[in-house]
């Protein structure tokens, strides 16, 4: 369990650091003099989403134990969703932040020529839906790798304290990202995820990853929604 939270907490560090080089000003400069990318994209392309990725998969390892389903169909199949999820994951981060900085730089006020044309579309249409589907089949296969090898010792007070604990840092992550601005598929991806853990908390009990997925995506969930009524 050790591990677990450590890695846990190294994905809410993350989700702070995701909001503040998202919603911060000082990340705004260019990182090279030819202006190819500002430290926002180019933080959000390659230096945030590696550290969570190496979190993922050391997390997806701690939790895979030897037993008969180590070696069975099920598991192959979530090894490959997992895989496939990464491979999509970082196809979209490579085209929605160079194309939502050529938007944002270039197609602010022109949203007809061909170019920014094919440029909103893959920041605002395309790059979404790629994310989308790899971000829910990682987290996804996460949380049917804890259903196939559940944790075999007893969770302490203080375990699910800091499972708590932890969620509510992702929590915040996706009110900060759902919460201040136009609602569009990230939500139901959220709600999805919130049910589906939800849905394995009840059926299997007090395993770590559904403890955390479950406070973390109906705590962001519902704070988002207020936030979305009150604006």
């Amino acid at each position: 369990m050790r591990r677990i939270h450590t890695l846990l907490a190294v994905q809410s560090l993350v989700a702070i650091l995701v909001s503040i080089n998202r919603l911060g000003t000082w990340t705004l400069g260019y990182v090279l003099p030819n202006q190819f990318l500002r430290w926002v994209d180019f933080n959000n392309m390659l230096i945030l989403p590696l550290i969570s990725l190496v979190a993922f998969y050391l997390l997806k390892k701690t939790i895979e134990y030897d037993s008969p389903a180590r070696e069975g169909a099920g598991h192959l199949a979530l090894n490959l969703i997992f895989i496939v999820g990464v491979y999509l994951l970082a196809a979209s981060y490579g085209d929605h932040e160079v194309t939502n900085y050529l938007h944002i730089r270039f197609c602010s006020n022109d949203s007809t020529s061909d170019l920014c044309r094919i440029i909103i579309f893959n920041d605002d249409e395309f790059g979404h839906w790629v994310f989308f589907t790899g971000f829910v089949m990682m987290n996804a296969a996460l949380l049917f790798l804890q259903n196939l090898f559940p944790h075999k010792e007893m969770l302490s007070k203080t375990d699910v304290g800091l499972l708590l604990l932890n969620s509510l840092f992702l929590g915040a992550g996706v009110l900060a990202n759902l919460g201040f601005e136009e609602i569009g598929l990230d939500l139901y991806v959220v709600a999805v995820l919130a049910l589906l853990s939800a849905y394995l908390l009840w059926r299997r009990g007090g395993q770590p990853l559904f403890i955390y997925y479950t406070a973390a995506y109906w705590f962001g969930l519902i704070t988002s929604i207020i936030a979305q009524a009150v604006r």
